[in-house]
């Protein structure tokens, strides 16, 4: 699996999403992490270790802690990626713009 396939699989669920989502805000404990959901810090850990296989996450374990960490480069390339279809989209836009300015 490449790394934007990688990206975009542990992207695709929302628990995942929410986690990074809460990242943003820096570094947290694997305990920390797990409070908000209703399920398992050993299901939520599972979530954590798609995300660091797919470089979205760095875990470092200090003491018997383990720490999570956003790593944001493989989400540039999934958006680069998208990026490239921005510009079609912006085009379908004008176009239908134009067509229902010609036909009110």
């Amino acid at each position: 699996m490449t790394q934007l396939d990688q990206t975009f699989a542990a992207l695709g669920d929302g628990t995942r999403r929410a986690i990074l989502a809460r990242l943003t805000r820096g570094e947290a404990a694997l305990s920390e992490i797990a409070e908000p959901f209703e399920m398992s810090q050993t299901a939520v850990s599972k979530h954590v270790r798609v995300l660091s296989e797919a470089g979205l996450v760095r875990v470092s374990k200090r003491g018997r802690t383990r720490y999570c960490r956003l790593e944001a480069a493989p989400m540039k390339q999934a958006a680069e990626w998208l990026e490239t279809y921005q510009t079609f989209w912006e085009g379908r836009f004008v176009a239908l713009a134009r067509y229902l300015e010609e036909n009110p």
